[in-house]
């Protein structure tokens, strides 16, 4: 068994890294719409940001004025800036950093569950990252209602990858202070219950 940041940074170097945004991209995108819609200039985050794939989607939409990658694997954060001079990237403890200029959404996929305790970083994240009237959205693909996901754990064989409730997760953004919490599945499809969508608002 190992850390996630180990198993991340061992992806980067067989190149499985590449997958993610095959596997994720819908879930993603749907997001982003959803986060986008009907709002003027903006600042992003994107939290576990992998090798850079979502920061270098969004800062082509025109609102975007400024788009930050942050993950705590040091072989991401070197490929996502060899693969983009543009945007800015830190590898960083995500329960330790905060952006010089809170932002106005702060998005994450697939990021969340691999801390001990992500009640500590979604507080961390509203306190420390977001503008007030901001929004967190965070999608997951391991959860409780996911079926499939259940035995993640042991096939990817990483130490911490906690198991939720959607309720549980909604009332983890609660507990933080978020308001106009909304959550949602996206991409169903048979046994599999689809990418667990949670958001809220400062």
């Amino acid at each position: 068994m190992e850390s996630p940041i180990k198993v991340f940074s061992n992806w980067v170097l067989s190149g499985k890294d590449e997958g993610m945004e095959r596997n994720h991209s819908a879930s993603v995108k749907n997001m982003i719409e959803y986060s986008t819609k009907g709002i003027g200039n903006y600042s992003f985050i994107d939290a576990g940001c992998g090798n850079g794939w979502v920061i270098r989607g969004i800062s082509s939409d025109p609102r975007c004025k400024q788009a930050i990658g942050i993950d705590g694997s040091a072989h991401m954060i070197e490929k996502a800036k060899k693969l983009d001079s543009k945007n800015q990237y830190y590898c960083k403890d995500l329960l330790k950093w905060s952006p010089d200029d809170k932002v106005n959404i702060v998005h994450s996929m697939e990021v969340f569950y691999y801390f001990e305790n992500p009640d500590h970083l979604i507080k961390h994240v509203y306190s420390n990252w977001i503008k007030k009237g901001g929004r967190l959205i965070m999608g997951i693909d391991h959860y409780e209602e996911n079926k499939p996901s259940h035995s993640w754990k042991q096939d990817c064989c990483v130490t911490i990858m906690k198991l939720f409730s959607e309720n549980k997760w909604k009332s983890m953004f609660e507990e933080a202070g978020f308001k106009k919490i909304e959550s949602w599945c996206h991409g169903k499809d048979g046994d599999w219950n689809g990418t667990l969508v949670v958001t809220g608002v400062k």
